[in-house]
């Protein structure tokens, strides 16, 4: 070994040492932005934070057809005026436009209800902004 390889073994990959059907599955994943109510994840309503949304994206599991892959996770703050710029700078920060956008599931299903807005509302202000569906919720778990 030279004094410049600073132990470094110099091996040729081979096709054997690629995984090229999970590489290309990965590639090909759906990808989703996540908006998540950041009052129920700074203040503790229940939600432990993102990790639930990124989960069941991960599996494909709730409302996700299949494993994507989050592009963009969004905090609403209240009362939410800033939500849907956020969300464009996430994509545009990211240079990766998703395919759908996720309303979380501590959004949709938030008891009580947000005060500032209607998620209904909030999702026909993404759709015409954006151009993209929006999905209402993310996971089933409890």
């Amino acid at each position: 070994m030279l004094p410049s390889d600073h132990g470094v073994r110099n091996e040729s990959l081979t096709s054997r040492d690629c995984n090229l059907p999970g590489m290309l599955k990965e590639a090909t994943m759906k990808k989703v932005a996540i908006i998540g109510c950041g009052a129920y994840m700074d203040q503790g309503y229940g939600c432990p934070g993102e990790w639930r949304c990124l989960k069941s994206a991960a599996l494909g599991e709730g409302k996700f057809e299949e494993p994507s892959q989050v592009v963009a996770f969004v905090e609403c703050e209240c009362p939410g005026r800033s939500t849907v710029p956020n969300t464009g700078m996430a994509m545009k920060m990211s240079e990766i436009k998703p395919e759908k956008i996720h309303l979380s599931s501590c959004m949709v299903n938030a008891k009580p209800e947000c005060p500032y807005r209607e998620v209904e509302d909030l999702r026909a202000m993404l759709e015409e902004k954006f151009g993209i569906e929006v999905v209402k919720g993310t996971h089933d778990y409890h």
